[in-house]
């Protein structure tokens, strides 16, 4: 254990580039963090959940749901998994009917769909590609078909790549990244309003693009696109009293970061936030419901930051 310098997990010898020189010219760890994983790696985006070791910890069983959400309907994109399926479970201890999309992950779409129905919620689970936007259209005439409206929309499936410089970035990575977190938010959003009243919607953005992660510039990009997005229609919907707010999560272990990052990377995961560890999802869930509920009645256009204090706005 390298517990001289908080590396509270490592073995000795292990330092996944967190290492300076001090005053006697020692090699030491910079910062003070907990590991929550060691190295690991997925060839597939947005990454299965089944797969990752340790588990992300997406349901605290001290919450306790109030009816907040009662006979609310709600699409959860993205929502087999990661801050998805966290959102998912915390709907359905309030009461409201979830729908998951998702787009290929089975295994833990189906394992997310077992966990609510345990719990006594109803849940229907939709695959395809949010890319298309027909798919949009099946998704909502799913759901109206089977719970008759759409109360709650939350916009949370995405992916991200690293690469280390702009000339990285292929035009099909571009295309891909934007067809997947942007367009199909548009597509899908377009859908719900035929049939939304007084409803909310809730967008996943990120943290990164507060602070302009370097590695991450296409992803940036898109994410600041959704905050754009956000705040241009909460302004356009308010007198129809449909709030849109956005969500910015900081670093969270969910699928998506053993299947982007390379994995000397994992370990370091929040290091350089004020907590100096990952998240895990059931700590951002509790805000969806926050925004998706009666609570924020006078809330709109906002961006609500998760992040352990590595960003403050």
């Amino acid at each position: 254990m390298n517990d001289k310098y908080g590396c509270k997990s490592c073995e000795v010898g292990d330092n996944y580039g967190l290492l300076y020189l001090d005053e006697c010219d020692n090699r030491v760890i910079g910062k003070e963090f907990n590991i929550k994983a060691y190295p690991q790696y997925q060839s597939v985006q947005p990454g299965m959940e089944y797969l990752m070791e340790p588990k992300p910890i997406f349901d605290n069983p001290n919450y306790k749901g109030s009816g907040k959400l009662k006979d609310k309907v709600a699409i959860i994109t993205g929502g087999d998994s990661g801050i998805g399926r966290a959102v998912a479970v915390y709907f359905a201890k309030e009461g409201a009917k979830t729908i998951i999309v998702y787009y290929n992950e089975h295994t833990d779409a189906e394992y997310t769909k077992r966990y609510i129905d345990a719990l006594g919620g109803e849940c229907l689970l939709i695959s395809g590609d949010l890319k298309n936007p027909e798919f949009s259209k099946m998704i909502v005439k799913n759901t109206v078909d089977n719970f008759g409206k759409v109360d709650i929309l939350v916009n949370n499936a995405g992916v991200q790549f690293q690469q280390k410089r702009l000339e990285d970035i292929s035009n099909e990575q571009f295309d891909y990244m934007m067809k997947t977190n942007i367009y199909s938010m548009f597509y899908l959003t377009k859908e719900v309003l035929k049939y939304m009243n007084n409803g909310s919607i809730i967008n996943t953005t990120s943290i990164t693009t507060f602070y302009g992660e370097p590695e991450l510039i296409d992803y940036v990009t898109s994410k600041g696109a959704i905050v754009g997005f956000t705040r241009a229609l909460a302004t356009n919907l308010a007198t129809k009293n449909i709030r849109v707010n956005a969500v910015a999560p900081g670093v969270f272990w969910t699928a998506l970061q053993p299947s982007s990052w390379m994995p000397n990377k994992i370990p370091t995961l929040g290091s350089d936030s004020d907590m100096r560890r990952c998240a895990d999802p059931y700590e951002i869930a509790a805000i969806y419901v926050y925004l998706a509920s009666d609570d924020s009645s006078y809330t709109t256009g906002q961006v609500f930051h998760i992040n352990g204090g590595q960003y403050k706005g």
